[in-house]
């Protein structure tokens, strides 16, 4: 009787190199379910989500190092439901008394919004598995990509607080498409069709997917914990801009004060943090991010919509269907 060989993992892709990702992790990483993904690199699927090989390393050790503060304050989103204008609104809100006038000498003048308030997967860790955090004043500012259920046990026991910002699958779905191609190489891989794409968001397959799980971890959440969990909606927010900017100010304990009111402190931080004006800042236009992409990647439209001008009638029922079906019986509607 032939005894049967033991499989041998795929290889990790060539920018993983060995002295950047330690042998355990690459084991475990290889162990993984893994799919093409929408860029250049595969996905793996990882406590139920799909997460870049690159970014593996990091999620591994934000889930095993990072110990959160009662003070910080985490924005949470899919990739590409807001991400961008919310952090800008989140740092311009919790540190106005800094920047008296924002029209002026303000961080976000010079600065993308991805660098005051950092990934803590993506970027902080890594770039080092323990990176040091002491420099970060408190309230500090972070950001994730990923599920609730992926979070550090610190951020669950913990008091901080989470901002979550979700937004219709259809225009997370084309906006995320338009995304990821504008960061593939045309010369060597060309871009993702259309098709490819939504049948691989239709099966969940997508960055920090299935899309329908990572918004209902989130909204069942703030259901049971309001006081920590704050869920926004981006058609909302882009609606009723001054109302949610209120609401966000009252939650994390810094709500505008009358004079603040009376001298239109809201409205200067949303004309800061609008999308005509920091898409076309200098540092927008022709900056980049340590991590490699252009600052201008990240200004498409922000509008709200967009899906009618790219999905077929048979794709739009086909996600009106599926997210029919995974929101039924929650009151969560788009």
């Amino acid at each position: 009787m032939r005894t049967q060989q033991p499989s041998i993992p795929p290889p990790l892709p060539k920018y993983l190199k060995e002295d950047e990702v330690t042998q355990e992790c690459r084991n475990f990483i290889s162990s993984l379910p893994r799919e093409k993904g929408w860029v250049a690199n595969d996905l793996h699927q990882y406590q139920g989500c799909w997460i870049n090989t690159r970014y593996m390393q990091g999620v591994l050790s934000f889930q095993k190092h990072f110990q959160a503060h009662d003070t910080d304050i985490i924005l949470v989103t899919t990739p590409k439901a807001g991400t961008t204008w919310l952090k800008a609104l989140l740092f311009s809100l919790v540190n106005r008394v800094h920047n008296p006038n924002p029209q002026k000498h303000h961080p976000l003048l010079t600065n993308n919004p991805h660098v005051l308030v950092p990934f803590l997967d993506i970027n902080l860790y890594t770039e080092n598995q323990v990176p040091d955090l002491t420099s970060f004043a408190s309230p500090r500012l972070f950001s994730t990509h990923l599920p609730y259920v992926s979070l550090p046990m610190s951020t669950k026991d913990s008091a901080c607080k989470i901002v979550y910002l979700s937004r219709n699958p259809k225009d997370t779905f084309v906006s995320l498409w338009h995304f990821t191609n504008s960061l593939r190489s045309p010369a060597s891989i060309g871009p993702n069709s259309l098709q490819e794409a939504f049948d691989k968001f239709c099966r969940g397959v997508s960055l920090y997917g299935p899309y329908w799980d990572h918004v209902l971890g989130y909204w069942k959440e703030s259901l049971e914990n309001p006081e920590r969990v704050l869920f926004f909606k981006f058609e909302e927010m882009k609606e009723q801009p001054t109302a949610h900017l209120r609401k966000l100010a009252e939650f994390l304990g810094c709500p505008l004060s009358p004079e603040e009111e009376a001298k239109g402190v809201g409205d200067d931080i949303l004309r800061l943090c609008s999308f005509d004006n920091l898409s076309n800042l200098e540092v927008n236009r022709s900056g980049k991010l340590s991590s490699g992409e252009e600052n201008s990647k990240f200004f498409r439209r922000g509008e709200v919509g967009d899906w009618v001008n790219h999905l077929t009638n048979e794709m739009i029922e086909k996600l009106d269907r599926i997210t029919q079906e995974k929101f039924h019986g929650t009151e969560l509607k788009f």
